[in-house]
């Protein structure tokens, strides 16, 4: 490039204004990729939001270009209405010294086509202003012309000056560098201070990050593979975030997909479910068999990624995923990022995966080739930038939380396996207030002990569990502010490991525990045979709203070993599965796409010694927070039903203490201690008072401060109206769960 073209787009005032005005966030995105490319041109962009530019400050403005969508039958958005007004109003500005050019969006199904973006472009004519470049009205299919338009516009922007006149001899120049690879930074010359750069306007910088983020192809390929819609919702919104990173995305479906297409692409991202039992969805289904045959091209040029989305009930779990993620690798894919599995519940691990990957994405450059060294360089600059904030599916600002500060004692359990020693450190800190435990943790280890051993990751990583002032949590989930208590005016946290399991290290715990438990039981989803509803995909069996979301709430939790922590008796007892499992086995229970077959498999589990009987109190999983009563009312109904199906039919013992139950308590007239009191007898009282039954029973069954007994006539007789004295057993009581789950059924109280 010629010395007299350097100088030319260095002089002077470099500043181009991008105002959009937008109903759905198309306009806003498309003009935010134009502000990233202009740094190549030389040019300082600036974004606004039309809802906040004073039409004042328009004829101080000598670039602007102007992308614009039509809301409804050919009316302008609602952000751009106000300054629409005033730029028809008696104090319109006059913009002869203004150059101009407009992208307007549209569709071709409305009458009044790309109305709003003709209105601006005939305006800004009207009012004095010079047409650098036909306007190009684009239909819902608009990343291919508005990017020619762009490519086309900033050029022409370039070439105007910095005294704000339109040179037509320097267009051909500036584009024919920018093609070639080229690339200028802008000068620093600071960008307009209207009172539209305090809040929507984002300034696009020109560092060597951003340089490398925006040269070059930049095309970034997103294919989907959907039964139900997940995949496809997921695919779209990753498509909007990459263009955060640089990268226009394209989102294909598999549908229809010309499999030849990807030895050409540099960049692919596939998001993939799986449908029935490890099986293709139908749109992915033909995709899949032409990557599979002979004529399949070669990816050797291609960099991927995979994100599976599937259901752990059933037993192939992700199946479709895992096979195109071994497909790309063997036809000769560089995988970039490790496959992701995501459960039902994929939007948080499918959101870290997302940015991961992009960062990756737009690690490789213009040419195709992965730089590694660029990865965290790109992660810092966004960190640093304004597009940073920008997330959701129509986009938001994310709010800089701010919390009080607080003077913290943190005392840490420590383990040392080499030496066998145990103890703890303490360290007195100033902490914000909304910092996260396992935040606490990481800069104890970054600043003070780098031996420091505990579990990290993503913030709901279900492995992370530990003991926090005596309760079980997710250290990524928990504010200090939240969990540390008050001692002499200052706070205190006590960090300790996980109770009920060996200590490996400091905070560490072995957990292969819990995994044992879970495959023993095999608690795999077998469907049976039901009715469907004929779809677009095909025949889909239905289920009514409401049962889909009970059932899908029993299972509503992040960590399994969080809810395993829950129980007293998951320490003592080595033979129970656990709670969580409980509340797996009886989630496909209740399910009535469940077979019989499998359910009779997952009440015997339930219903066996080391099932859900072996839980004996359940209010020590209740006192748990929200969290905790919910898993507890499940358990109860899962253990209510094992006890009405089997215990409560097999025995004297079952069959009286139920009637009994049923009968008297729910006349309201005797205390629950005086039922067992009658119900034994009196031999049988005297007989338990050796095994502490009696007075385990009496004691708390009125720890609430009731009444030993509400009337008198109920201490010899039942109340009238009830029924008949049921027979007195006048033996010891061995089944101890079963007066208990029959009491906590009718009235919670034990």
């Amino acid at each position: 490039m010629s010395d007299d073209l350097v100088q030319f787009l260095t002089a002077g005032d470099r500043t181009l204004n991008i105002l959009f005005g937008s109903q759905s966030g198309n306009s806003e995105d498309l003009a935010s990729k134009i502000g990233k490319q202009a740094s190549s041109y030389g040019l300082e962009s600036t974004v606004h939001d039309m809802g906040e530019v004073d039409a004042a400050a328009l004829s101080g403005m000598k670039r602007v270009l102007i992308v614009c969508s039509t809301w409804g039958e050919g009316e302008q958005p609602d952000n751009a209405e106000d300054l629409w007004n005033a730029a028809n109003g008696d104090s319109a500005p006059n913009l002869s010294s203004t150059n101009f050019s407009v992208c307007a969006l549209g569709d071709t199904s409305y009458e009044l086509f790309c109305e709003s973006g003709k209105e601006w472009d005939k305006r800004f004519e009207e009012l004095g202003g010079k047409r650098l470049l036909d306007r190009v009205d684009c239909d819902v299919d608009y990343d291919k012309p508005a990017a020619i338009w762009a490519e086309m516009a900033l050029p022409r922007m370039a070439a105007v000056d910095g005294e704000g006149l339109f040179q037509d001899d320097k267009v051909a120049s500036i584009a024919d560098f920018v093609s070639s690879g080229g690339s200028l930074q802008a000068s620093a010359a600071p960008a307009p201070t209207s009172d539209d750069a305090g809040s929507n306007a984002v300034t696009q910088g020109g560092s060597d990050t951003q340089v490398f983020m925006h040269e070059g192809d930049r095309s970034l390929h997103i294919l989907f593979g959907s039964q139900s819609g997940n995949a496809e919702g997921l695919a779209a919104k990753i498509g909007k975030r990459a263009s955060a990173y640089g990268l226009d995305a394209n989102v294909h479906d598999m549908d229809g997909f010309d499999v030849s297409s990807l030895s050409g692409m540099s960049r692919v991202l596939i998001v993939c479910s799986t449908w029935g039992e490890g099986e293709q969805p139908d749109n992915a289904e033909a995709l899949w068999v032409a990557a599979n045959s002979d004529g399949a091209p070669s990816l050797g040029h291609t960099h991927f990624s995979v994100c599976a989305l599937g259901d752990t009930s059933y037993e192939l779990f992700c199946e479709s995923g895992k096979e195109w993620d071994k497909r790309f690798e063997d036809l000769g894919g560089t995988r970039l990022v490790d496959r992701i599995d995501c459960d039902v519940d994929y939007d948080a691990p499918s959101a870290i995966w997302t940015e991961s990957v992009l960062a990756h994405m737009a690690a490789v450059d213009g040419n195709g080739t992965f730089q590694a060294e660029m990865v965290e360089l790109i992660i810092e600059e966004l960190q640093g930038g304004a597009d940073v904030a920008v997330d959701g599916d129509n986009g938001f600002v994310i709010p800089n939380l701010e919390s009080e500060e607080l003077q913290v004692n943190v005392q840490v359990f420590r383990y040392d396996c080499m030496d066998g020693e145990r103890g703890t450190d303490e360290w007195a800190c100033v902490l914000p207030g909304n910092m996260s435990v396992l935040q606490v943790l990481r800069t104890m280890k970054a600043t003070e002990d780098g031996s420091l051993t505990f579990r990290d990751g993503p913030a709901n990583d279900p492995c992370t569990v530990i003991s926090v002032n005596g309760r079980n949590v997710l250290p990524g989930l928990t504010k200090i502010s939240d969990i540390a208590s008050s001692v002499n005016g200052s706070w205190k946290i006590v960090i300790e490991p996980l109770p009920g399991g060996e200590v490996i290290r400091d905070l560490v715990v072995d957990l292969s525990i819990h995994d044992i438990r879970r495959s023993s039981l095999k608690p795999w989803f077998h469907g049976a045979t039901r009715d469907g509803r004929e779809f677009s995909q095909g025949v889909i069996g239905s289920l009514a709203s409401s049962e889909a979301t009970e059932i899908h709430s029993i299972r509503d939790f992040t960590s399994s070993i969080l809810v395993d922590s829950f129980s007293d008796v998951m320490p003592y007892n080595p033979s129970y599965v656990g709670p969580s499992n409980i509340i797996s086995m009886w989630s496909r229970v209740t399910d009535p796409r469940t077979s019989e077959a499998n359910r009779a498999e997952h009440m015997s589990s339930l219903s066996s010694m080391g099932g859900i009987k072996a839980e004996t109190d359940l209010s020590s999983i209740s006192r748990n927070g929200q969290l905790g009563m919910r898993i507890s009312s499940h358990m109860l109904d899962a253990k209510t039903s094992v006890l009405r199906d089997g215990a409560f039919s097999d025995s004297r013992h079952g069959k009286h203490v139920w009637w009994y139950c049923w009968s008297v308590k729910m006349s309201g007239k005797v205390n629950d201690a005086v039922i067992y009191r009658q119900v034994l007898g009196p031999i049988g009282l005297i007989g338990n008072l050796f095994s502490g039954i009696s007075a385990r029973m009496i004691l708390g069954f009125t720890r609430t401060g009731g009444r030993v007994f509400n009337g008198l006539l109920g201490m010899v007789a039942p109340p009238a109206g009830v029924g008949k004295m049921p027979k007195q057993f006048n033996t010891l009581v061995k089944n101890h769960h079963e007066v208990v789950a029959i009491y906590n059924e009718i009235g919670s109280g034990f």
